[in-house]
């Protein structure tokens, strides 16, 4: 569905609330506590040195707060922000500072972190220049923003393999990349999860606009405990899953 579209519904923050809401238990269940590999290999490695030094970090959409707590392993202040109490709940009960709000509307002082963490969130919320604007308000000059995504490239609405019997080969179909569109999507037996598209220019733009400066981009490739858990993923290889974004707040 077009992404305006969907924003012209009234009930479209309801959706996407209950969603993730609903899903708590799923994500909690499959994606934290050591359950996930590329979590464990990959996600959690680039955080601590993203963030490495950091005092005081902000986990915006933190869901049950493992990479916040990682951070506060090393040392830092770790506040996790969701706008789902099921997922917060956990977090609580596993050790995290937490706070209900959304990212569009944060509720802490301008300057009041010198480190960001956004890691596979943004790609499911629909209000990104709002939620990039209070990032860049709750930083303090310097301070790092650590942006965490599934690869645009690869969440392109219509996209996958493609195999091509007459050519004995397999290539991967883009479908339309340069639109904004929201889908949601059936990523388990029944569990479905708003994805919205965006091309990586929306989410660099949008960020260089409000005084987030790029220093650094990632593309790493899927780690080797994900690349074994299944024949048919060794054709992924070559295909970077992530993409990993490194800001500072310009003064």
């Amino acid at each position: 569905m077009d992404l305006e579209a969907f924003r012209s519904l009234p009930e479209w923050p309801m959706i996407l609330r209950d969603s993730w809401e609903t899903n708590a238990g799923w994500w909690q269940a499959g994606f934290t506590e050591g359950s996930d590999v590329e979590y464990e290999e990959q996600i959690k490695p680039i955080v601590r040195v993203g963030l490495g030094g950091a005092h005081r970090i902000l986990d915006l959409g933190g869901g049950d707060g493992q990479l916040a707590r990682v951070l506060a392993a090393d040392g830092a202040s770790t506040v996790v922000l969701d706008s789902s109490a099921a997922q917060l709940q956990t977090a609580h009960h596993r050790g995290s500072s937490v706070v209900l709000a959304t990212g569009a509307a944060l509720p802490f002082r301008d300057g009041s972190f010198d480190g960001v963490l956004i890691c596979l969130v943004l790609e499911h919320v629909v209000e990104l220049d709002e939620v990039l604007a209070e990032v860049a308000r709750v930083l303090e000059p310097g301070g790092r923003f650590l942006l965490m995504l599934n690869h645009p490239i690869l969440q392109t609405p219509g996209s996958g393999f493609i195999d091509d019997v007459d050519l004995g080969e397999q290539y991967w179909r883009l479908g339309p990349y340069l639109r904004e569109d929201i889908q949601m999507e059936e990523v388990d037996a029944q569990i479905f999860v708003p994805f919205v598209h965006r091309p990586l220019s929306r989410y660099l733009n949008g960020a260089s606009a409000r005084g987030l400066m790029l220093v650094r981009m990632e593309e790493p490739p899927p780690p080797p405990g994900f690349v074994a858990r299944a024949e048919e993923y060794l054709q992924v290889q070559e295909y970077p899953r992530l993409l990993v974004l490194h800001f500072e707040r310009r003064p």
